[in-house]
């Protein structure tokens, strides 16, 4: 095999991509990345028997279609279907170097993973990356650009989710071995598809607490849960006798330097901690465990060969995803992308990289619907828009006037809560 795969450059080269399960939000910005693509984007929240209905006998009946899904819950007629008239199906998800933002955001990815078996984290069958784990040959070359790769990452503490860093704040030590334990969004798909069975957080605590009697547990729960964009599971409280809860707003890498161990259920954090020679536990089968590099207490029979850090990180970082400059939309390599990350770091960074919106037109004024002259709700846009920016500020007011339905129902952030529950109100038929 070479370096690079073949389909690389564009999966979707010339095809007719029916999207399912895509935010609003993320639709222009894949048209942007995959140019020569023509994208047909299926509502949001479409089941599989609205798909067998609706779309089905039109999606058959074109030539070059490819149905391409967010995430691993493919419904089970919609995969069938794909199965039975060799439909390729693809699951995209983002990359392992995603943006210049400490948490998940509305802004363009840096990189992007798609995967013809399944989701990276679905451990339940092989996706493309276990695949080329279990038989992609290293190139001395594609080694050598690893080395480098992981030196800069290591250097410049990149990770997947790029914010500013700062000092820990940990209490100093006090000559016990420290053990950093890796809260989860306990609902997320990793967890679910990568476990056999359920974890929670606090049982990974108390796991790690029961393997190292004698160590110092510093446990941190996800950022997301954390912010309040994500709905937290177990209470940390709970485990607060037996491990010092740290729950700064600190970097990954950052973090990962005052630790000797770390403890994970299925987080590409423990992969991060890898790349800095620490010892990891995962109790679930994410894509890094199983190659003899974790302690692995969970098996995966299918992963059968023994990788070095170097072949891990060249396979996954350089060869499986795909990259991008997040202010123009055109692909770019994995050095490219470093370089991006740290210029953009260091200096000003591009409107587009940052800023959804700007990649978004706003919706307009149509006959029919619920922006039509029947449908009232842009006679409520003025009305409305004020309590949007009182409670999110001005751009989340921008991103409302733009198209006020689709804010409601794709919008994230610390009072997603509160704004859905102001679009159900206001939009229940949108």
């Amino acid at each position: 095999m070479t370096d690079i795969l073949p389909d690389a450059k564009d999966p979707f080269v010339n095809a007719t991509v029916f999207t399912l399960r895509v935010n609003q939000w993320k639709r222009p910005i894949f048209e942007a990345y995959f140019p020569t693509a023509r994208f047909v984007h299926l509502p949001s929240g479409i089941t599989g028997q609205m798909f067998t209905r609706d779309w089905a006998s039109r999606i058959e009946a074109v030539q070059d279609a490819v149905l391409l899904h967010w995430g691993a819950r493919v419904d089970g007629d919609i995969e069938a279907f794909a199965t039975l008239h060799g439909i390729p199906l693809w699951r995209i998800e983002d990359g392992f170097i995603r943006s210049l933002v400490g948490r998940a955001s509305r802004t363009p990815p840096l990189s992007l993973t798609i995967d013809s078996g399944t989701a990276y984290y679905d451990a339940r069958r092989p996706s493309d990356l276990e695949v080329l784990l279990n038989n992609f040959e290293c190139s001395p070359g594609l080694l050598k650009r690893a080395r480098a790769g992981i030196d800069r990452l290591l250097a410049a503490g990149i990770t997947k989710y790029n914010g500013s860093a700062s000092s820990t704040g940990l209490p100093p030590r006090d000559g016990r071995r420290r053990i950093l334990v890796l809260g989860q969004v306990e609902e997320d798909q990793s967890i679910e598809f990568g476990c056999a069975r359920p974890w929670v957080n606090n049982d990974l605590v108390r796991l790690a607490a029961s393997d190292h009697p004698e160590a110092e547990i510093i446990y941190r729960p996800h950022p997301d849960v954390l912010g309040g964009m994500r709905r937290p599971g177990s209470n940390p409280d709970e485990v607060a006798d037996i491990a010092y809860v740290y729950t700064a707003a600190v970097p990954l890498p950052t973090l990962l330097d005052e630790v000797d161990a770390v403890y994970t259920i299925t987080s590409l954090g423990g992969f991060e901690a890898l790349l800095r020679g620490l010892p990891v536990t995962v109790t679930g089968s994410p894509f890094y465990s199983g190659w003899g590099l974790t302690d692995d207490r969970q098996s995966n029979p299918r992963r059968k060969r023994r990788r070095t850090v170097e072949e891990l990180f060249a396979i996954a970082y350089i060869v499986y995803p795909h990259y991008f400059d997040a202010s123009t939309g055109d692909r770019i390599d994995f050095e490219r992308c470093l370089n991006l990350v740290e210029t953009w770091r260091c200096g000003s960074v591009p409107a587009k990289a940052t800023d959804i919106d700007l990649w978004r037109k706003p919706v307009q004024w149509r006959w029919f619907g619920p922006y039509g002259v029947l449908g009232w709700r842009h006679l409520l846009t003025p009305i409305v828009a004020p309590i949007v920016r009182h409670i999110g500020g001005v751009e989340a007011a921008s991103a409302f006037r733009n198209n006020p339905i689709d804010f409601f129902r794709d919008v994230s952030g610390p009072n997603f809560r509160l704004y859905r529950w102001i679009g159900r109100i206001l939009y229940p038929f949108g």
